[in-house]
């Protein structure tokens, strides 16, 4: 299998559904991309997610530096999303940003990497323009996979 760079969202799964869904995509690497990882649902907050991750055999790594700034969060749960896309231009070109997107590129060349946040939809979240900075580094294609209840699988180019 020719490697990718995979994202996924845990909106909408468990944490069953979503580590199933990481190893049917022989997934090795889980790389966080959430500037706060901290979630209300169950099973997904930093401790309990890596705890759950190396019980099944994933390697959990935070990298706080590619996450959405507040400012860009908030723009996009006002739907502003022009103004959420130049605050995080803005903050991709930081050095801590790249810095850690150097970390990542390096993690995604190296093992089978899978970016996550919270939104399903790829869309309209910042893990996309994260796996577009890592493709260009990189030369490798980025696959969405998409962990729903049940574990049902969907993959999209």
């Amino acid at each position: 299998m020719k490697r990718q760079i995979a994202t996924i969202g845990y909106e909408g799964t468990t944490i069953d559904a979503f580590i199933e869904t990481l190893h049917r995509a022989s997934i090795s690497v889980l790389i966080d991309v959430r500037e706060v990882a901290l979630s209300r649902k169950k099973g997904f907050s930093k401790n309990q997610l890596a705890s759950a991750l190396a019980e099944s055999g994933i390697e959990y790594v935070h990298l706080r530096g590619l996450g959405d700034p507040k400012e860009g969060r908030e723009a996009a749960r006002a739907g502003n999303m022009r103004l959420f896309q130049r605050i995080f231009a803005r903050h991709m070109q930081t050095d801590w940003a790249q810095e850690e997107l150097a970390l990542a590129a390096k993690l995604v060349k190296t093992s089978r990497s899978c970016l996550m946040c919270f939104e399903a939809d790829p869309a309209g979240c910042h893990r996309t323009i994260v796996a577009g900075h890592l493709s260009d580094m990189t030369g490798l294609t980025v696959t969405g996979l998409r962990a729903e209840t049940g574990a049902r699988t969907l993959i999209a180019a």
